[in-house]
């Protein structure tokens, strides 16, 4: 499976400074710089999150390798460059840092070139040789600069080294795909879009800390433009960061009405221990109720199903919060057979389906 984790579009006049969030690919309205993941590690093949992101736990001293594809399809030769940044969970969203910033993680990985997609996949030991500032040195954490022509793609590999006495722990980045342009006559100003791939990287002994989360309260409200919606609590109970997707479903409407599947508005990140709101909006047109809806949230293989009878508010104040009932749970970690589930979130998000090489 394969999912293009962002597009830049190349936009006549965009903002100076303007960067993309990694994984939330803004409308593109001509050519484009994409970037996307091709390699998954080893037991988590039916994970649709680690076919987005880089998602691993590693031991003090590991190495992982990741092939990243870098797309042009504008008429023009772009100078992409390639890097990691720092990033950090705040408050619900997965917030990446301005350029060059560094924190701990982005000191571990390096970007190296792959001249072609053939030669990355005949290398059984990676595709390019790490820069370093002397034998035996660790990684310098600059740009890795490549021409990707016109309608052409480019390869490279991103290389995470743990040093062997790294603190355990969670820490985020995001790889980068950078395009800038030249600087105005006065040289102020610099239009600089990115897009990225975000990197999620867990480091401790032993086996992967479990991912899990807890729907609370569900509230009916409506948007500012009325439209109904339904806005969940959710807290992370376990021990990984999690994106959340999912989908409403309504039944037992007036009339005995019917309505959806509705998708989460996607975006919301919970850091280890943190709360936040998950959102679905609805369809405008929709009777205020009674509905029994049937929420189901998932992050990664970890999913869980709650059910409440809701009424929407006539004005914009929400409705009363309610505590809902489990419909039912489904807890699955890294390395759990979980194919059908896999296949219900790819069909429902639009992942693409294609051959992808297993990597440990």
């Amino acid at each position: 499976m394969s999912a293009a984790a962002g597009v830049l579009a190349l936009l006549c006049g965009p903002v100076a400074g303007a960067a993309a969030d990694p994984g939330q690919p803004p409308p593109s309205t001509g050519g484009s710089i994409g970037l996307r993941l091709l390699d998954a590690p080893r037991g988590r093949e039916a994970d649709p999150r680690a076919h987005m992101y880089i998602v691993d736990h590693l031991a003090p001293g590991a190495v992982i390798h990741r092939r990243l594809q870098v797309t042009n399809t504008s008429d023009t030769d772009q100078r992409v460059d390639l890097y990691a940044g720092s990033a950090e969970i705040d408050n619900g969203t997965f917030t990446a840092e301005p350029d060059l910033t560094p924190n701990e993680l982005t000191t571990w990985v390096s970007v190296d070139d792959c001249a072609t997609q053939e030669a990355a996949s005949a290398a059984p030991g990676g595709c390019g040789t790490p820069r370093k500032d002397g034998a035996g040195g660790p990684p310098t954490p600059r740009p890795l600069v490549r021409h990707v022509p016109a309608h052409g793609a480019a390869v490279v590999e991103v290389s995470v080294r743990v040093p062997p006495k790294a603190s355990a722990g969670e820490r985020y980045a995001v790889v980068w795909a950078q395009v800038a342009g030249p600087a105005d006559q006065a040289g102020n100003v610099r239009v600089v879009n990115r897009v990225g791939v975000r990197l999620y990287l867990d480091v401790g002994p032993g086996g992967e800390p479990p991912s899990d989360f807890r729907i609370g309260e569900v509230t009916p409200a409506r948007a500012p433009d009325g439209t109904p919606e339904v806005v969940a609590v959710v807290r992370n109970t376990g021990a990984r960061a999690l994106d959340m997707t999912g989908s409403v479903s309504m039944t037992e409407g007036p009339g005995s009405l019917s309505a959806g599947p509705f998708s989460v508005n996607l975006g919301t990140t919970l850091g280890i221990g943190s709360a936040g709101r998950v959102t679905v909006l609805l369809d405008r047109q929709l009777p205020a109720g009674p509905w029994k809806v049937r929420l189901t949230l998932a992050s990664g293989l970890v999913r869980h199903t709650v059910t409440a009878t809701l009424t929407f508010p006539v004005g914009s104040a929400a409705g009363a919060p309610v505590t809902p009932d489990a419909a039912d749970s489904a807890s699955m970690t890294p390395g759990v057979p979980a194919v059908a589930l896999a296949v219900v979130v790819v069909v429902a998000f639009g992942y693409g389906v294609v051959r992808r090489r297993r990597v440990s």
